[in-house]
């Protein structure tokens, strides 16, 4: 217990590289919730299970039911799957990737997402706000404001749900404990 509480004191004023790009007053009430160790109660009252895709297989499904309701005419995705070799913090929570590939005599594109498998147990919201963020790359490539229309076509709520999914990294990495089960597998 004395670890956690150090971990707790650490939390006041400790940087929250998740967050930097909002405003410092949202900062300091986080870095408050987390010095209460709020952070996982707080998400846990507000997203009370996890989703059920659990599979790669049932990870292409979801991405392709959200491509069909809401990006019909966008290029296909080849493989979604979840990836253990993502480091959060560098590609943030997923990666699109796009490969030129020969086929007969023209050039196909070929489109896969690699979710981190650290969100193989969040909730469904975290799931779909993850999984639209690289659909969106599929028409848009860069983060301009195209793209967060886009975002929010498909997910009403995506701003606020980036912003749970980054209060939850940021409680994963005070306070250390998956809420939703073991992340890991």
């Amino acid at each position: 217990m004395t670890g956690r509480v150090a971990q707790a004191g650490a939390a006041v004023g400790a940087p929250l590289p998740y967050l930097q790009a909002y405003p410092l007053t949202l900062q300091r009430q986080v870095q408050a919730l987390l010095a209460r160790q709020g952070t996982g109660a707080w998400l846990l009252q507000k997203y009370p299970q996890a989703h059920a895709v659990r599979t790669d297989k049932a990870l292409y499904q979801y991405a392709a039911g959200l491509r069909a309701r809401h990006l019909r005419n966008a290029d296909a995705v080849n493989k979604v799957l979840f990836d253990s070799k993502i480091h959060i913090v560098r590609h943030a929570l997923g990666l699109h990737t796009s490969r030129s590939q020969v086929q007969g005599g023209r050039l196909a594109a070929r489109h896969e997402i690699r979710i981190a498998a650290l969100f193989k147990q969040v909730p469904e919201a975290f799931l779909r706000m993850i999984v639209v963020h690289e659909l969106a790359h599929l028409r848009e490539r860069e983060h301009n404001k195209a793209f967060y229309q886009l975002c929010e076509h498909m997910a009403p709520d995506y701003h606020q749900v980036e912003f749970d999914v980054r209060l939850y990294l940021t409680h994963l990495e005070h306070q250390g404990e998956p809420l939703w089960g073991a992340a890991s597998t």
